[in-house]
This record gives structure tokens, C-alpha cells and sequence, in this order.
């Protein structure tokens, strides 16, 4: 039988219990009166309540304003706009232009993947072999090389990190404004599904978001381009820059904005059972605090935020805290001046529905939590909203603090599993059985890592030549064939995943990646894509699979510009990468030369160390 508490008896017929006080009163004549008037009062304020709000949505319009048609919907930056394939913007424009390769130029933004990370190891090329294999575009590692021997902890790695990719999105010459940038951590991230679905569900989450800022903010004059004078009408706040969702406030002290004064998760109030958000040891929490390992946004909107965290560390001395505390206090910042506003501008009605909340524990305003929270002190001319949001259901980005008992490997096709699913979670109410219409709908595992060229004939190894014993993979694998970390919960499979928490999971959770068994394959047949006018023409379009004009397949580029090879950042971590028992990157068939179909040397002999 299920549990129940005091407030199932009330409709037990077979037991008498005493009358509540406020029906007593109710029911006496000298009383009636003032409890109906009271009654009446509430629901004259609610009614107030909600009429204000819905003006506090609304322009008074004359002749000198209108709401266009732009302004009615949430912020939307460039996106894919047609099929699951199409480049990221409109098509190119391929006129000629003899500095673009091929004789072609790019016209649309790029996509940039940059990875702030001062030295090679086996995490970092697990990081790299996943983006090989998926087709992300060529990564640039910022920091390179670069040794840290500062104060702190971390002897200023972390500052350095922030100024590292804040120069990098300063140079105009690398990036532009409307490109879009993906920031991720160099030893602990893996990505799982391919970067056309990561940008999709950026712009369906934006949306999302920017219609719940809509109804909870409402709508403020604007004014536009070229225009001294506010004349449309748009939405106070928008989202633009998405970082991952952790279950932890850390390392901010409790009584910090990035802990106190952020929105509360979007996943169901009840998602863990009784103990959600009420776990002391933070288990069963829904996911509401930034993570700086992950974000992704147009290249102004996530350089504006840099600044700040470069003014914060430099100028404030927090760098000694690290990253996560600096982009964390921004977060919490802007929401703290963002909800302190909100309630400064209600109407009596409003904030008397406010009161109201908050005496019943039932406020949405994280500002009514019965919590201390400092005051954000307004510097004059600094910035403070950023359009900064959470994922919050780890569509993109799974960090891992607290969760690994929510993320579990699922092969969809094996249906036996979901049994056993079920018993080691018995507060879950469902659990996903198809994987999401996006992977459905998408193109096979292995297609990504040579979209252009499948040819098994040597002399079609521009890059590597085919190799019999290295290049063996199945013919064709499905997505519902292939494990995917999967969370259970939020019934979501993400698109990367930071092992951000228990570090044991690097090692212990690599082997079920679904890409892991044909690493080393996957890495040549990356390289061996096609470098033709194909690929020159896909990269002018800012398509999935050739991102930028600087090109690159199989290494990745420094935030200095130069350019190194899988072999040069990669070699002699095969054992931990691969795990295939196969040797030596480039060494695999013996000590010889192996030149690439220009005549480079790709395979140095066994008297050099060239890749």
C-alpha cells in the first residue's frame, strides 16, 4: 500500500477528527462576515495582481511606436534554418576571390572550438580523438605551451586561462562577432553526438529560454539601429550565452549571488523524489549553478563576458579562486540585479502576491529563499547583464559533479536493459526508451569522421594512405546500435559530457565512449578526408563538416597560429588513448617510411621522429 500522511485521513469516513479552526470560525454567525470580506479582499488583490502583470507586458502606443514583428519573438542569433544538414547560415556566396582557397570566399560565420590547454596528455587527446570523430571543427589550444608559475593553487593557470581566450576573441582577424565559439576544458570533456546537433538544440534552447524571460520580465522599449529615440517594443532580457548546469555552488561561499540568487532548474520540482533540492550532501539536486567548463555563444556576446572575468582577476585579485568562481559571481550578479529589479517594479498587487509566496513557501524567486544573500554592489559604467543562461537539462552539456548515478550508458536497441534500469532507480517515474528524434534523424556514427571520402584505394589517401590492418570498421552502425551516456532522469542524451566530478570516471568510463573500440581508425580515416574543392567549398559555406578557412584535418591549431599534427600532440599516449594493443601512432606496421600522395613525409623512419 502506498504511504500516506495526516492529510489522507481527511477523506476517511470511518474516523471523526476535530473540525479546523478557520471552518469552525467559518461557520459561526458573528464570524462569517469578516471572513468573507477577507476572502473577497484576496481575491480582489490577485485579481489586481494579475492585471498588472499583464499591463507590465504592454506599450501604451501612439502614433510614435510600434511593435514589430522582429521584436515579438525571442532573441534568435544566426542558425540552421533548413535541413539537418545545412550550413550554419545561408548559403555562400562563391564568387572568386584569389585570397580564399580554391578561389572561393566565406560569407557566413564560422564556428570555433577552443580548448584552453598548456600541455599534451592522454586526457587531452581522449578530448581530441572525440572531436576527431564527430567532425567538430579543427581545435585551437589556447595556452599552448605556455608555462604558469604564478600564485595560487594552480600557479595562475586558471587566470591565465581567461586571458589566454580572451585574447584569442579579441583578434579580428580569427574570429568575428557573429561567429559562434565553443569553449570547453581541455582534460575532462568528451563529446558524444555530432556539432550539427549541438548548435540545433543551442538555438531551440535560447528560444526556450528567451520565452520564459518574456513572460517573467516582460517587454521594455528599444530603441533602433540608427534611431536616438525608443521606438519598438522588445524583451527586457535575452539569452545568448549557455554554460553548463552544475548541482553544487562552489567554490563561492553560500551567502555569494552565483549560489543565492540563481534561477531555480527547470526540471520538475519533484525529479529525485522527496529529497530533491533537500539533499545536504547534494546527490539529489537539480542542476541550477554555472560551470565554467562549457560554453557556447556568438563570439561578441561570450567576449563581453571575458572581459569582465579578465577585469575580475586582474584588477579584483580573484584569480587565485580560479575561473569557476569569476564566471560563477557574473552569473550570479546578473540575476541578482535582474529578480532585485523585477520586485522594485511591481505594482501593490504584485507585491503583495509576492508576500504572500514567500509567507507560503510556494515563490518562484530564488530572492525568497530563507537565505542570506550579499548585496551586489553597482559599480558605475560596469556591465551586468550578459544574457548568460544554464542547460539546465544537459542537452549539451552533462557535467558530471554529483551525477554519475544519473547517467547511465544505454544501448536503445537492447530493450532487456531497462528492466534492471528501473530497480537500481526506484524513484524514477520513466526512463528513456527511444534515443531523441535529433539522433534518430541524423546521419550514422561513422559518417562524421569522412563525410566526403570512403575510398578504400590507397591512392585516394591524400592525407594517409589506407591501411588493411588499421583502417577496419564495420560498414554500417546505427545510433540505436551504440552506447550513449544517457540521463536518466532528465530523459536527455547529451552531446558532451565533463567529467568534472569523480576523476576516476576518466578512466573508468572512457572504454563504454560508443567511438572507442575504432579510435585509431577513426583518427586516420579523419585525416584521410577529402582536401578538394569539396572540402574548400563546404568550409566557404560555414557548413558541419569543414568549418573555418584555415582547414586542418587530424591536428589542431595553436591560438599562436601554428599548426601540429595528431602525431606531434598525440604520440605515445596509444596505450591510454586506443587501448587497442596496436603500438606506436605512425609506427603500427614497422619502421618505415610512409610518404602521403604529394610526396610529404607523413611516417618518419625509424631513425627520426618526424610525423
Amino acid at each position: 500500500m502506498a504511504p500516506h500522511d495526516t492529510f489522507d485521513r481527511i477523506s476517511d469516513p470511518l474516523q471523526n477528527y476535530p473540525t479546523p479552526a478557520f471552518l469552525r470560525m467559518a461557520r459561526s454567525r458573528r464570524s462569517r462576515m469578516p471572513v468573507c470580506i477577507a476572502i473577497a479582499g484576496i481575491l480582489l488583490l490577485i485579481l489586481g495582481w494579475k492585471s498588472s502583470a499583464k499591463l507590465s507586458t504592454k506599450s501604451t502606443f501612439t502614433t510614435n511606436y510600434h511593435l514589430s514583428s522582429a521584436s515579438q519573438l525571442p532573441y534568435t542569433p544566426p542558425s540552421l534554418h533548413d535541413e539537418m544538414e545545412s550550413p550554419l547560415l545561408a548559403h555562400p556566396d562563391y564568387s572568386k576571390n584569389s585570397t580564399a582557397p580554391m578561389g572561393l570566399q566565406k560569407t557566413n560565420p564560422s564556428f570555433h572550438l577552443l580548448i584552453p590547454a598548456s600541455e599534451s596528455n592522454s586526457n587531452l587527446c581522449k578530448t581530441l580523438l572525440s572531436s576527431f570523430a564527430l567532425a567538430y571543427p579543427p581545435p585551437t589550444l589556447v595556452n599552448y605551451g605556455k608555462k604558469f608559475d604564478g600564485e595560487g593553487w594552480d600557479k595562475g593557470s586558471h587566470a591565465g586561462k581567461i586571458r589566454g581566450v580572451y585574447d584569442y576573441l579579441m583578434d579580428k582577424e580569427k574570429v568575428k562577432d557573429e561567429d559562434m565559439v565553443l569553449i570547453i576544458d581541455g582534460y575532462d570533456v568528451w563529446f558524444q553526438l555530432p556539432p550539427v546537433i549541438m548548435i540545433k538544440r543551442y538555438h531551440q534552447l535560447i528560444n526556450e529560454a528567451n520565452s520564459r524571460l518574456r513572460r517573467r520580465y516582460g517587454t521594455e522599449l528599444k530603441s533602433t539601429e540608427g534611431m536616438e529615440v525608443a521606438t519598438e517594443v522588445g524583451p527586457k532580457y535575452t539569452q545568448k550565452v549557455l554554460f553548463g548546469a552544475d548541482k553544487l555552488c562552489w567554490p563561492n561561499p553560500s551567502s555569494d549571488p552565483a549560489c543565492g540568487a540563481v534561477p531555480y532548474s527547470t526540471l520538475p520540482k519533484d525529479i529525485y523524489g522527496p529529497l530533491t533540492d533537500a539533499d545536504p550532501h547534494g546527490f539529489h539536486n537539480r542542476p541550477r549553478f554555472l560551470n565554467s567548463g562549457t560554453v557556447m555563444g556568438p563570439v561578441s556576446d561570450v567576449r563581453a563576458i571575458y572581459e569582465v572575468a579578465v577585469e575580475k582577476v586582474e584588477k579584483e585579485n580573484l584569480g587565485k579562486i580560479g575561473d569557476q568562481f569569476v564566471f560563477a559571481e557574473i552569473f550570479g550578479e546578473q540575476e541578482y540585479l535582474r529578480e532585485s529589479q523585477r520586485q522594485s517594479n511591481q505594482g501593490a498587487g504584485g507585491r503583495w502576491y509576492e508576500w504572500l509566496s514567500n509567507a507560503l513557501g510556494a515563490s518562484d524567486s530564488p530572492l525568497a529563499a530563507n537565505q542570506t544573500i550579499r548585496n551586489v554592489t553597482v559599480v558605475p559604467g560596469r556591465r551586468y547583464e550578459f544574457g548568460i543562461g544554464l542547460d539546465y537539462k544537459s542537452e549539451m552539456f552533462q557535467t558530471m559533479t554529483h551525477s554519475a548515478d544519473d547517467v547511465q550508458f544505454l544501448t536503445f536497441n537492447d530493450t532487456a536493459l531497462f528492466p534492471q534500469i528501473m530497480e537500481e532507480h526506484p524513484d524514477l517515474k520513466a526512463y528513456p526508451s527511444v534515443p531523441p528524434m535529433d539522433i534518430r534523424l541524423a546521419h550514422g556514427p561513422l559518417w562524421y569522421s569522412s563525410p566526403g571520402n570512403h575510398s578504400l584505394d590507397p591512392k585516394d589517401g591524400i592525407l594517409l594512405p589506407h591501411s588493411d590492418k588499421l583502417d577496419d570498421l564495420p560498414e554500417r552502425l546505427d545510433w540505436l546500435e551504440v552506447p550513449l551516456a544517457t540521463n536518466l532522469y532528465a530523459g536527455t542524451v547529451p552531446a558532451l559530457i565533463h567529467i568534472n566530478g569523480d576523476k576516476s570516471l576518466l578512466n573508468e568510463w572512457w572504454p563504454s565512449l560508443w567511438y572507442h573500440p575504432y579510435g585509431r581508425a577513426l583518427v586516420r580515416r579523419y585525416i584521410r578526408s577529402t582536401q578538394t574543392r569539396q572540402a574548400a567549398q563546404a568550409a566557404a559555406a560555414g557548413g558541419q563538416t569543414w568549418w573555418d578557412m584555415r582547414g586542418g584535418r587530424g591536428g589542431v591549431w595553436t591560438d599562436k597560429g601554428t599548426w601540429m599534427s595528431w602525431g606531434e600532440v598525440c604520440r605515445k599516449t596509444e596505450d591510454e588513448v586506443f587501448q587497442d594493443g596496436k603500438g606506436i601512432w605512425g609506427r603500427e606496421e614497422g619502421s618505415r617510411k610512409v610518404t602521403n600522395f604529394f610526396g610529404t613525409v607523413m611516417i618518419a623512419d625509424e631513425d627520426g621522429d618526424d610525423d
